[in-house]
């Protein structure tokens, strides 16, 4: 445990944000899986939205700094394939 009163501070801080990436995080990997079964289902309108929630929420966890920017446009353009492969 922390001593100074700033290092509790900081500490709460720490926590709160990673309970805020977390939950960001798992949100992005929900909607990531969700597009890779619909992908397999054949279904061009249900897979047009997964899509969009998926880049929607992979940019999202980018600008929140929860993940890369870089990981972020790497996966974008692995599910396009994805899908286009699919189709």
């Amino acid at each position: 445990m922390a001593n100074s009163k700033s290092a509790i501070k900081r500490w709460h801080q720490s926590i709160k944000r990673r309970d805020r990436n977390r939950a960001t995080r798992s949100a992005t990997r929900s909607a990531v899986r969700t597009l890779r079964e619909v992908a397999t289902s054949g279904d061009e309108a249900a897979v047009k939205a997964a899509l969009s929630q998926a880049y929607s929420s992979l940019d999202t966890a980018a600008k929140k700094g929860t993940i890369h920017t870089g990981k972020a446009d790497r996966t974008k353009r692995r599910l396009a394939a994805l899908v286009a492969r699919a189709s």
